[in-house]
């Protein structure tokens, strides 16, 4: 028998593919029906041939199926053309999907060793046939327990709307979604829309009480509409639609062969992941292996966006962590770092950690404001956005005796914020605007501080960390005279959190205990407090930080 192999049923043409153990075995398995002829399958086959070798991917079954006309068959009601040259979109996607659970896949169960229950049977697609896999989900939930919308087309009329009239997914269902920040990025009719709308469906779905356990969304940074970024996140979603699989199919092989199923697991995950010898040589080499080809670490539950801005051109990294359940009355509290490069991941592990019920703290949404590079601190960056411009006159001597980079680019970066990413935030989540936070180290100390002299109203509370009060003579001194007025117009009382490492250079220390005993005489417009760290220096003051940055965002 053919690992691969041409079939046509009822008329209908299907690429079928069958795991490297099938033929040696008499176990079933969970099958992956997939769009398009499978062809993201077929355009990564090699690499999922060695992931299947190495155990790092459950062994399943692949059906590509064909489609004779996707506008009509992917679609599921009538809708006009984008184009007024190209025919409607036909909306036949209901006959379709019923004809894969009815037809197709009772073909499949019957000539293949499958595992035939909604848990053990995925939908994948891309782009349309994405969103005929969502369809499928919601109108067959007793034949597609796993559902894959690869760059799903969510941006077709009607369909933002019929998502938010179901709710939430059907019980015990898990959904795989991947998006690129670039798609729909040219557009300029309703598929603008593409990166927005499987965003907002990704948060409503969570809002409506699905686990993040059971939906996942991979957003690529640089991906566009394109089958070469869909074939990349194939593995990843069989990967997340069949976790466990290992463990349940090794249980039913280990029942049909009448063995002691403990037993049995330890001897298959042993054959099935390494397909060694039981020397111990070998079994090392077996583990480097895995080691190297290992996928990269990331948290769950984050994305990544790109966002340029309107006034500067200059391009910024930013990372999201969502909240795990749905908001509180009011809305989720939000706290936005500078510096993501550094404090995202360490940010959005602590909350994911310290959120987790019954005992947990609140649950926040964490904003990370970064750069496009991979290193953690990105100086010309950080001293054009953080600061207000500085003649070298007003700047002491750096440290390594060269030239100062470019300054100047508060007003801007600031305006970026409170007008781009702000408004953006809070269009895809359910934000709190009167637990909004601004979180800033160093340089971007000076920066939390200057938005809280000058455009206090832009947060509620304000975290300073070691804060650089020295630059340009310490003109924030003349700035407080400027938010002092603000505040006392508005009638609102701030709160910041200012601290310090007391093993930082004495000046610093020095500004940090001067600037607070300066804010303690303004005590009706602003709530201050500080914290000298012991035994911390300017950076090692991070990781100290975390736990009170986020108790302050929820108080």
């Amino acid at each position: 028998m053919n690992r691969y192999m041409q079939l046509v049923v009822e008329g209908r043409e299907l690429s079928l593919y069958l795991p490297p153990s099938y033929q040696e075995s008499d176990r079933s398995y969970p099958v992956a029906y997939v769009q398009d002829q499978g062809d993201m399958f077929k355009d990564c086959l090699n690499y999922l041939n060695h992931l299947f070798a190495v155990g790092q991917l459950e062994e399943v079954i692949l059906v590509g199926i064909s489609s004779t006309n996707r506008n009509r068959e992917y679609t599921p009601w009538p809708a006009e053309p984008l184009l007024e040259s190209n025919p409607p979109f036909g909306g036949e996607g209901r006959a379709y999907v019923d004809e894969v659970a009815d037809v197709i896949k009772a073909y499949i169960d019957y000539q293949y060793r499958t595992l035939a229950a909604p848990e053990h049977t995925a939908i994948i697609g891309g782009s349309f046939g994405g969103l005929i896999s969502m369809f499928a989900g919601y109108w067959r939930p007793d034949t597609f327990g796993r559902i894959g919308m690869l760059s799903a087309s969510l941006w077709y009329e009607g369909v933002m709307d019929y998502i938010r009239q179901q709710g939430k997914w059907p019980a015990e269902q898990r959904v795989y979604m991947s998006v690129g920040q670039l798609e729909g990025a040219y557009k300029q009719n309703a598929q603008k829309n593409m990166l927005v709308n499987n965003v907002e469906a990704h948060q409503f779905w969570l809002e409506q009480g699905v686990s993040p356990e059971r939906l996942q969304l991979a957003v690529d940074p640089d991906g566009t509409h394109d089958p070469i970024f869909m074939a990349r996140r194939f593995p990843d979603a069989l990967r997340w639609l069949f976790v466990g699989e290992a463990e349940e199919l090794a249980s039913a092989k280990g029942q049909a062969q009448h063995q002691d199923t403990d037993d049995y697991k330890k001897h298959e995950m042993h054959n099935e992941l390494n397909n060694q010898d039981n020397q111990d040589n070998q079994d090392n080499q077996d583990n480097q292996a895995n080691q190297v080809m290992a996928p990269l670490f990331s948290v769950p539950g984050t994305l990544t966006w790109s966002m340029q801005s309107d006034v500067t051109g200059r391009e910024y990294r930013i990372f999201i962590a969502e909240p795990m359940g749905p908001p509180p009355e009011g809305g989720y509290p939000v706290l936005y770092s500078l510096d993501a490069n550094a404090t995202f991941g360490t940010l959005a592990e602590a909350i994911r950690l310290q959120s987790r019920t019954p005992r947990g703290i609140p649950s926040a949404l964490i904003v990370g404001i970064g750069f496009d590079s991979d290193s953690p601190i990105v100086s010309s960056e950080r001293f054009y956005n953080f600061t207000e411009y500085a003649d070298p006159a007003e700047l002491p001597v750096r440290p390594n005796g060269m030239d100062w980079p470019e300054t100047g680019g508060v007003e801007a970066f600031l305006t970026f914020i409170e007008q781009q990413l702000k408004p953006a935030v809070e269009r895809r989540y359910a934000v709190n605007r009167s637990k909004q936070a601004l979180f800033g180290h160093s340089l971007g100390g000076f920066f939390t501080l200057y938005t809280l002299f000058t455009r206090p109203e832009t947060f509620s509370r304000y975290i300073a960390a070691c804060p650089s009060v020295w630059w340009k003579n310490y003109a924030l001194y003349q700035r407080w005279e400027e938010g002092k007025t603000r505040l006392r117009q508005s009638g609102e009382r701030k709160s910041l959190r200012l601290y310090v490492g007391a093993e930082e250079k004495p000046s610093m220390v020095k500004d940090a205990r001067e600037l607070y005993a300066f804010l303690r005489g303004h005590e009706e417009v602003l709530e201050t407090t500080f914290d000298e760290i012991e035994g911390e220096g300017h950076v090692s003051v991070l990781p100290t930080l975390i736990s009170p940055l986020l108790r302050f965002v929820n108080a």
